[in-house]
């Protein structure tokens, strides 16, 4: 089952509705949010960041770059940027730079950036750097029950 199919069935065993995006390939989540013609602080970002053995999941918007001390401060101990080497059998449905910001799939905690809250809506990747499913932000929340917190920097317009 792809990570699209995977979301998709989720999504649709919980009552939520989505709609599946296809747009022009892309690496990053801005050129994503470009392609989709969507603002760059609704499509979200994952990073993943490491304390010691453990792995965590950020959630940001678009526009916005983890801010790892406050990260850390959130998280209660020292956190440092993963390497894609470090993560990538982590996420075996997923391109590197195409994971999609649902914890629960892969038994990560999740901390999502409170810049979120903003819109109603937020577009995630699905596993590829071609297909994004959007969804109402609230349903995010009620199904990952991330923390949230401010772990971005606060230098975008």
């Amino acid at each position: 089952m792809t990570c699209l199919e995977r979301i998709e069935q989720y999504l649709k065993q919980q009552g939520v509705r989505y709609e599946v995006l296809h747009h022009a390939r892309a690496f990053t989540a801005q050129r994503v949010a470009q392609a989709e013609h969507i603002p760059g602080k609704m499509q979200v970002k994952v990073v993943i960041l490491r304390s010691g053995d453990q792995f965590c999941m950020a959630v940001l918007p678009a526009v916005a770059h983890v801010d790892v001390a406050a990260f850390s401060k959130v998280v209660g101990k020292p956190c440092k940027l993963a390497t894609e080497t470090e993560f990538k059998d982590l996420f075996p449905d997923s391109e590197i730079g195409a994971m999609p910001p649902l914890g629960s799939f892969y038994m990560l905690p999740i901390y999502a950036d409170d810049l979120l809250e903003e819109d109603d809506q937020i577009a995630m990747q699905a596993g590829t750097h071609t297909e994004s499913v959007r969804i109402a932000w609230d349903d995010y929340l009620r199904l990952e029950r991330p923390t949230l917190a401010q772990i971005s920097h606060r230098a975008y317009a």
